[in-house]
């Protein structure tokens, strides 16, 4: 289809899928009868009669009569947004055979290639710091490896995850649940201009469309029908990250999930999951060697991070107090654990007050590597855990 007739019909479903009380099952029967939205446009008064209700029928003609088809689409890009209709090349084809598909989808930003491996990081809006350390380590593997991480950029795990993956220089997109010139939540508008930056904002609702609740599950589908598998880390076990799960389940995607303890109620959903047949997800470097397969690029995981390796080198040097000669990276670790432990109190606080406390000494430490020692030695019963802050174990 040549470029000039792409743009027109993006031009008139725009102005379809805009018209007060034409909603995308009708929309989907328009377009099935007439085969575009520009023959919707010109359709007989008759033949509307016979697909539209009296009502919507009025609101078509009245739009109609209204209509600056290209001047409402030249004023759609102004703003950096596109419109890409199901019929249209660039409309993403994983979504294309997912039950009820959006009829089109507004994006800010660039799309991922299509053979791009693609996951959803999911979970949790208030978070625990494991959570949050999980979804940084996670995200910013698949980032690193050059997965697409789909994310739905609310508060918690979504937004930890994507904001991880755009500082590994990732791609990462946001599916909202409002028009894409919204930024939801607020407090998350340098994610949402980071991902413009590093991919892309998809919404099927067009701009202008304030958040409401009843918009979030439906755009659940997209997130997993994006994606080639869903990673859920923590999750309450009544929770709307599950009606994501379902729609994965449905879709036939695989679903991941993160094990926690079973008295954390952050972790309930999770281990249900898991005792309901999904897969465990024990490690980022697990995921990678299901993932490449599962979207049909041939590519594997294991070349050495050059970067990574020096990046990790310098924390351990600055943890050690500079002093790195002849030791070996378990006795760098083992410095800093023991540096972590003089700093628990035995009131329960939270990493940030750790952190400060080493900065203090010249200790530099960054908080997925603090989170991985506090993790460790929680594990080890040399410091306790009580929501998200730690402190230090009472001497028997």
């Amino acid at each position: 289809m040549e470029e000039g007739k792409i743009l027109r019909e993006r031009a008139f479903f725009h102005w379809l899928y805009n018209i007060e009380g034409i909603g995308r099952v009708t929309v989907r029967r328009l377009m099935e009868a007439a085969g575009s939205a520009e023959r919707v446009f010109f359709m007989e008064e008759e033949r509307l009669a016979l697909l539209l209700t009296a009502a919507q029928k009025k609101k078509l003609l009245s739009a109609r009569r209204a209509a600056d088809v290209k001047g409402e689409y030249e004023a759609l890009r102004k703003k950096g947004i596109d419109l890409y209709p199901a019929s249209d090349p660039r409309y993403p084809r994983r979504l294309s055979h997912i039950p009820d598909r959006p009829e089109a989808v507004y994006v800010k930003g660039r799309l991922p290639e299509e053979g791009m491996p693609a996951a959803a990081v999911i979970g949790a809006r208030v978070c625990s710091a494991y959570g949050a350390y999980l979804a940084e380590r996670f995200a910013a593997a698949f980032a690193e490896a050059g997965v697409c991480v789909i994310s739905g950029m609310a508060r918690g795990i979504d937004g930890i995850g994507q904001r991880a993956a755009l500082q590994r220089g990732g791609l990462t997109c946001a599916v909202l649940g409002c028009g894409p010139d919204i930024c939801y939540p607020p407090e998350n508008r340098q994610v949402y201009e980071a991902v413009i930056r590093q991919g892309a904002v998809i919404s099927e609702y067009p701009p202008g469309t304030p958040p409401r609740a009843g918009l979030f599950p439906q755009r659940n589908r997209i997130i997993s029908g994006l994606s080639d598998l869903i990673l859920v880390i923590e999750a309450r076990e009544k929770s709307g990250t599950l009606i994501t799960v379902d729609m994965a389940l449905e879709q036939g995607k695989e679903v991941w999930a993160v094990p926690g303890r079973i008295t954390d109620e952050l972790s309930r959903g999770c281990n249900r999951l898991i005792w309901q047949g999904a897969a465990p997800a024990l490690s980022p470097e697990q995921l990678l060697e299901e993932l490449f397969p599962l979207s049909g690029s041939g590519r594997r995981t294991g070349a050495p991070d050059r970067e990574g390796q020096a990046q990790a080198a310098a924390r351990a040097k600055a943890a050690a107090g500079g002093r790195t000669e002849g030791l070996s990276p378990e006795e760098q670790n083992g410095g800093l654990r023991e540096a972590i432990l003089r700093r628990l109190e035995p009131v329960p606080v939270p990493p940030e007050y750790l952190l400060r406390e080493l900065e203090k000494e010249g200790i530099s430490c960054v908080l997925p590597q603090l989170m991985q020692l506090l993790m460790e030695l929680t594990l080890e019963g040399r410091c306790m855990q009580e929501g998200n802050r730690f402190y230090r174990r009472p001497q028997v």
